[in-house]
């Protein structure tokens, strides 16, 4: 390729040398290869969610839940420079072998920045919860970190942001269902992060979602991708559909009549790309005068761009040279066991945690020796998994301690084998318990349970526990030993037995590949838990509006009007670390504050800084998270942390969904948690207010 000419004119000068069918043809996301013009078939639809998912081994990080969960900017840089690393690595092997399917190249349609504002949606673990401010930091980090360039200009590889817009279930109303929201909560909660990834990270690819937004589908909507995309925020990557999403148009939207209409429709909008059956009717629908040769060609020219700046027709691309050795080396494994320690949280804590002295190990549940608990959803193959009772029978093996192993339950079904009685493990769960100086209780779901529609059960119908592991952990807690629940899953659960019962509460998600060691190192005190939660625990389902509704009112902890079990950004330490002052600078962008750590454990801790409008009546009814920081400490050390404020803090959100200056009054808020009583209580600690 010339390197003299920009990539939008390399673009618009070789899609002007197809016809009208070849260009139709490279907006399929299985685009046919075009011999005469030397370009190679290629398939857009790949996944690296925490990983390159799909296509076979590779590294596994925890859950992007999880991930959230470190508050840590460093780590989704480094989460994302490993999977750009690992995908050039496989695309390479791949494609020099000719295998260029579904899920070996590098258009990753990656981070999934909804908003997970009901804990009940199933792929609400795809994303980094429920705060836009926390998301969109995260995202933009993860997104620099995948498109990273070479010397002429390349990305490493390109990723997406999805689902635009407003769409967190129900997953079995998605493809018919029409989100009425207003314009405060759009602009405020719903496009801030996809605005960010857009203007700030520069990201290659948008995907539309496939429910409708104010009456029009998403992949659909020229006020999505023309209006607001296109135009406000001026996005020059590619625009893709989601997976069949065009074809829900005229099948269940019903807002057109047959499938040419609905690839005319979705061209006519901007959509760029269909994952999916539609734009291979393109050609027919310029026939048939419903979308114009012009509007193929533009959509073309777009795609085509986004394979050029991706190096794919140059052979001497850099990133080329990245060899097949990468794919799980060491420092990439390395990477992802640290990113597992750094997300479990701390939820609940008598002084049982860290474990010592301890003799014999009870280890109970289901999820104890569950591989497939590990991973989460979209997720590749792991070289080794590493489930939580090997990691405690590595440790056993280490301090000489006795592990009893006992499964209790299945996940879901009341029984373990066809012919025996409901509850037919209880018992034996029981005895290991009566026999251990403490139960090490591990339950939850996996991908199995809450997950997308048509790959699990999808959404939870509550907060509950199931009713065999509700019943397993009570039935445990009645043999009167110390219990450790270690729970893992995607989402918050109604913990209110565990928190009255068991003696400590881990929260460990879905911790990845190596997620085993990672438990066993808090556990055993080798690490100090620094995880925060990036969701609002509730106390039950009972307390939040019906899932349909998209408004935020008495929603996440911005609205929420009642008093949550485990707050958003809540999560203990076994070290104790102070707050000793903080103030905010001259021009208010930045917060110094100043901390110590006043025990004998070296800990990470995460300062964040809130913000509240106290006389705006357009301020969300809590403060908001506007600033944070990941801080590790040595034991005893102290130091001064500067922390950035989100440019938009001393802003709100109008009904008109205009962001305008607020009312001047402003109180900010620094601490290890939100500035709330409930956070108190748990920590014993309060936020420092600044002005």
């Amino acid at each position: 390729m010339d390197q003299e000419r920009t990539f939008e004119q390399q673009a618009r000068e070789l899609v002007a040398q197809m016809t009208l069918e070849e260009k139709a043809s490279m907006l399929r996301f299985d685009a046919p290869a075009i011999p005469r013009l030397g370009i190679p078939a290629y398939n857009w639809w790949n996944e690296a969610l925490h990983g390159v998912a799909r296509a076979g081994t590779a590294t596994v990080f925890p859950q992007a839940i999880a991930l959230a969960a470190a508050f840590d900017r460093k780590l989704m840089t480094k989460v994302g420079d490993v999977i750009a690393t690992e995908g050039r690595a496989k695309y390479n092997a791949q494609s020099a072998r000719g295998d260029r399917d579904i899920y070996k190249g590098l258009t990753f349609w990656s981070p999934n920045v909804n908003i997970f504002r009901d804990p009940r949606w199933g792929r609400g673990h795809e994303t980094y919860g429920e705060d836009p401010y926390l998301t969109g930091e995260l995202g933009e980090a993860f997104v620099e970190a995948v498109q990273q360039k070479d010397e002429k200009g390349y990305l490493k590889a390109a990723a997406c942001a999805k689902h635009l817009a407003v769409h967190s279930g129900p997953e079995s109303l998605r493809h018919a269902f029409d989100v009425e929201v207003s314009k405060k909560d759009l602009w405020e909660t719903y496009l801030p992060a996809f605005e960010k990834l857009v203007t700030k990270a520069k990201v290659e690819g948008v995907m539309g979602a496939y429910n409708r937004l104010y009456g029009e589908p998403c992949c659909g909507s020229p006020f999505l991708f023309k209006e607001i995309v296109r135009g406000k925020w001026a996005f020059d990557g590619y625009i893709t559909s989601d997976c069949g999403a065009i074809m829900d148009f005229h099948m269940h939207h019903k807002v057109t009549d047959n499938v040419l209409e609905s690839a005319a429709l979705a061209l006519r909008s901007g959509c760029d790309l269909n994952c999916g059956g539609a734009y291979p009717y393109a050609v027919a629908a310029v026939e048939n005068g419903l979308v114009s040769e012009e509007e193929i060609t533009a959509c073309a020219e777009h795609v085509m761009r986004t394979r050029l700046r991706l190096g794919l027709f140059d052979p001497d691309c850099s990133f080329n040279r990245i060899g097949y050795e990468k794919v799980c080396c060491p420092e990439h494994i390395a990477a992802a066991l640290d990113a597992a320690r750094e997300s479990i949280v701390l939820l609940k804590n008598d002084g049982i945690l860290p474990l010592k002295d301890v003799k014999t190990v009870g280890v109970i549940g289901p999820n104890a020796d569950n591989r497939t608990a590990l991973l989460g959803n979209y997720h590749g193959t792991p070289d080794r998994s590493v489930t939580p009772l090997d990691g405690l029978w590595a440790e056993a093996d280490r301090q000489g301690f006795r592990v009893l192993y006992a499964r209790g339950c299945e996940l879901l079904r009341d029984r373990g084998e066809s012919l025996a009685a409901a509850n037919d493990r209880i018992a034996e769960a029981q005895a290991v318990a009566a026999q251990s100086d403490v139960v090490l209780l591990f339950l939850g779901l996996d991908e199995t349970l809450e997950g997308e529609e048509g790959d699990a059960t999808g959404d939870k119908e509550t907060l509950a526990l199931p009713a065999v592991q509700q019943l397993l952990m009570e039935k445990v807690c009645e043999v009167g030993k110390p219990v450790v629940l270690v729970l893992m899953t995607g989402s918050a659960m109604d913990l209110r037995y565990a928190d009255a019962h068991c003696a400590a509460v881990l929260q460990g998600w879905y911790p990845g590949a190596r997620g085993g060691w990672a438990i066993a190192d808090v556990l055993f005190g080798r690490v100090s838990p620094s995880g925060k939660l990036p969701v609002t625990f509730y106390r039950s389902a009972d307390d939040l509006p019906a899932f349909t509704d998209y408004s935020m009112e008495n929603r996440t902890y911005r609205y929420y009007q009642g008093e949550p079990l485990y707050p958003f950004g809540y999560g203990l330490s076994y070290a104790d670390v102070r707050l000793l002052d903080a103030e905010r600078s001259e021009d208010g962008r930045t917060v110094r504050a100043r901390v110590k750590n006043e025990s004998d454990f070296d800990a990470a801790e995460v300062l964040q800084i809130y913000v509240r409008d106290e006389e705006s009546a357009f301020a969300p009814r809590h403060p908001a998270l506007c600033g944070f920081e990941r801080v590790q400490l040595a034991a005893g050390e102290e130091r001064i942390v500067e922390i950035a404020l989100s440019e938009q803090t001393y802003t709100v959100v109008d009904d008109s969904g205009a962001r305008v200056p607020g009312s001047g009054k402003y109180a900010l808020w620094c601490g290890f948690n939100q500035p709330d009583a409930r956070s108190e209580a748990l920590t014993g600690k309060k936020c420092i207010r600044i002005g």
